[in-house]
């Protein structure tokens, strides 16, 4: 089984309380199918830049009010060569 992103968000809370938007009117709006928008809203994927940013702009806010951080802290866990 995939491993989750560590970006976690509030698009299903944003559309609901957007008079209750729905997925396939949020996907049409920002350019992707309703089905993205449930793997987004799931956690089961990572938006890209400009879907994330047309999501937040659809509904006035920024994108750390859409989109958070659950993973190590840059250079933590992670090993570069």
């Amino acid at each position: 089984m995939p491993k989750r992103p560590p970006i976690t968000n509030r698009v299903r809370e944003l559309r609901e309380a957007h008079d209750g938007l729905s997925q396939a009117a949020l996907g049409k709006a920002i350019g992707v199918t309703r089905q993205t928008v449930i793997a987004i809203e799931q956690g089961r994927y990572s938006p890209s830049l400009e879907s994330a940013f047309r999501i937040a702009r659809l509904f006035g806010v920024g994108l750390e009010d859409v989109f958070g951080w659950e993973g190590p802290p840059p250079g933590e866990g992670e090993k570069t060569n």
